[in-house]
């Protein structure tokens, strides 16, 4: 079978640009050139095999567990898939544990989001802190731990195996967020989006939202292999710093 991999237009309206509609929705008003986007280096694509196959196999206990978690707090499919949108403006299927009911609706994330860009592009201010929406009744049992913890995205690990994904690198948007970007935003499609970044690693719930993008072109501009080496390390401490907020949010 051939693969049919779809495309999000992120430059603002040519003449030349057609109202072709994908998955439903209109284009998006950006597009990149496909001379400028960064590849990804061979160092890089050999780190993220190796690190992805060795972590799946270490990790396979535990994600049966948290599987069988998931099924039985809440009745339903493991995995939730989502259309992310990826290096060059190409949407690919992220992969995540399901963490929310079934009947959840997309919308009350989609306005949420849409309030924090708002924030952070009225008058160039730093914007609202890019957290998680508060005590979200959406939430399944346990499901605030695996969200806080990252172990929801564990899955990922497949999506870079597939190339979709990089270990390392700026956090996949959704299409309608990327319907709201600003121009200068499109750098952060340079290069291929990760399971971790530099924004996860400098403050994450404390930052808005140009913070984010603006470390995600940082390091879109600087990636290294030992720059991803180190945003790793310090995932691990990021991650404790969030269970402890979580925790905090809870008492």
């Amino acid at each position: 079978m051939k693969s049919h991999k779809t495309t999000i237009n992120l430059t603002q309206n040519p003449p030349w640009l057609s109202n072709k509609k994908i998955n439903g929705d209109e284009s998006l008003p950006f597009a990149l050139d496909a001379l400028f986007i960064k590849r990804i280096p061979l160092w890089k694509r050999v780190f993220d095999i190796i690190c992805a196959l060795g972590a799946l196999l270490v990790l396979c206990p535990l994600l049966a567990a948290i599987a069988v978690l998931i099924k039985t707090v809440s009745p339903g499919p493991v995995f939730f898939m989502q259309k992310r949108v990826g290096c060059g403006g190409k949407v690919f299927n992220c992969l995540k544990f399901r963490t929310m009911d079934l009947s959840a609706d997309p919308k009350v994330h989609e306005k949420y989001l849409a309030e924090l860009i708002t924030s952070s592009q009225a008058n160039c201010n730093p914007g609202d802190p890019m957290k998680k929406l508060p005590k979200d009744p959406r939430i399944i049992k346990y499901g605030f731990f695996l969200r806080a913890s990252g172990l929801d995205e564990l899955p990922q690990l497949i999506n870079v195996l597939q190339g979709h994904m990089s270990l390392v690198g700026p956090r996949p948007p959704i299409p309608y967020e990327v319907k709201r970007y600003k121009h200068w935003y499109k750098t952060r499609f340079d290069v291929t989006p990760g399971l971790t970044g530099l924004w996860q690693v400098s403050g994450k719930n404390k930052l808005g939202f140009n913070e984010m993008i603006r470390l995600d072109i940082q390091y879109a501009k600087k990636r290294s292999l030992l720059l991803d080496c180190k945003i790793l390390l310090m995932t691990f401490h990021a991650v404790y710093l969030q269970i402890k907020e979580m925790k905090d949010d809870c008492s």
